[in-house]
């Protein structure tokens, strides 16, 4: 199970990498500065001017690891994948259940939920521990409204109403960042929620972030024969991997949100490691995106407890055990998708 956490990425610019027998090996310069027996490797990720031979891209597609290339500033270009594997009734009832309405508010809602209550304890964490007794009084009225919607969620039937309380419950939640970042708040302010372009340095962080945790569902779900296109949260459009996205609803506030908090808080991350673009768009240099995905593959090798199995395992592994789960829900193993509920 520990070879999920390994996934190799690459940011230097005109590497390249090429397989010699079952090792693979990265050359810069015409010197080779890195192998890795392939064997220990989950996936490849390679960000902007990064070459690959076709021997190691057949090998990798060949032995089911995926190879995902990101644009330098870490947005999606392709992913190489070789053929569907799992069993083909899995996915057709993945598609039938996309026609059964009940089916599609329950896993809707169940995410929801998740996502709020992880949302909830992330903004509960910060008020215990802040000095000051009105940031903490806000952040507490804010997870009382939270709360508040999680009771809402229980009895709405309709998919467009649980998106509308999802948005409301995330705006109240983003606007508490502002106060959970503690230093240098000039620099590290939000401005809401901006995603193409980010505006700001959170926002880049965040949506780096996003980035590399939705790369990580999408691998999840082919690997247990779900098709990531065919959601049932987010709206359908071709090329969108709406049920990755689904799925990391649920973890993006303890992942991801609380990780960005880290990297501010503690300096890891200062507000000179950000590029101004053209239009306003706010971006990582070269120095934090390594920063970031360094801390990214340590945070997944963390223990957690999982609620469902009780039992301990690294954080990178919950999007794998959950494509499980809602494989066994389709499957009809399940009367309903049991969502990740960080605790």
């Amino acid at each position: 199970m520990q070879q999920f956490l390994n996934t190799l990425f690459v940011t230097t610019q005109q590497a390249y990498l090429y397989l010699d027998h079952d090792t693979i090996k990265v050359r810069i310069g015409g010197a080779d500065h890195l192998q890795m027996p392939l064997m220990h490797l989950f996936g490849v990720v390679c960000f902007g001017d990064v070459m690959v031979s076709p021997a190691l891209i057949h090998k990798l597609a060949e032995q089911d690891q995926s190879l995902v290339f990101l644009d330098f500033n870490g947005r999606f270009k392709a992913r190489i994948q070789g053929p569907t594997k799992g069993n083909v009734l899995l996915r057709k009832n993945q598609y039938f259940a996309l026609l059964e309405k009940e089916k599609v508010i329950s896993i809707a809602r169940n995410i929801i939920a998740a996502k709020i209550k992880n949302s909830r304890h992330i903004i509960l964490r910060a008020a215990r521990e802040t000095d000051d007794d009105a940031e903490s009084s806000h952040l507490e009225k804010v997870a009382q409204k939270l709360n508040s919607s999680l009771l809402m969620l229980q009895n709405v039937s309709d998919l467009e109403q649980l998106r509308g309380i999802e948005g409301e419950a995330a705006k109240a939640y983003f606007e508490t960042f502002n106060i959970m970042i503690r230093v240098d708040r000039e620099h590290f302010k939000m401005n809401g929620r901006t995603k193409r372009p980010p505006l700001d340095p959170v926002n880049a962080l965040l949506s780096f972030l996003y980035t590399l945790l939705l790369n990580d569902y999408v691998a999840a779900l082919e690997g247990v024969g779900l098709d990531p296109q065919v959601g049932f949260l987010h709206t359908l459009r071709p090329g969108r991997p709406a049920l990755a996205l689904d799925l990391m609803e649920e973890i993006r506030s303890v992942l991801a949100d609380r990780l960005m908090l880290t990297l501010v808080n503690r300096k890891q991350i200062n507000a000179d490691e950000f590029e101004l673009k053209p239009g306003g768009a706010v971006l990582l240099n070269d120095n934090s995106r390594k920063e970031v995905i360094i801390a990214y593959q340590k945070r997944k090798k963390e223990e957690i407890v999982h609620p469902l199995l009780d039992q301990k395992m690294p954080f990178g592994l919950i999007p794998h055990i959950q494509a499980r789960i809602l494989a066994r829900y389709l499957r009809g193993d399940l009367q309903e998708y049991l969502p990740f509920i960080y605790k």
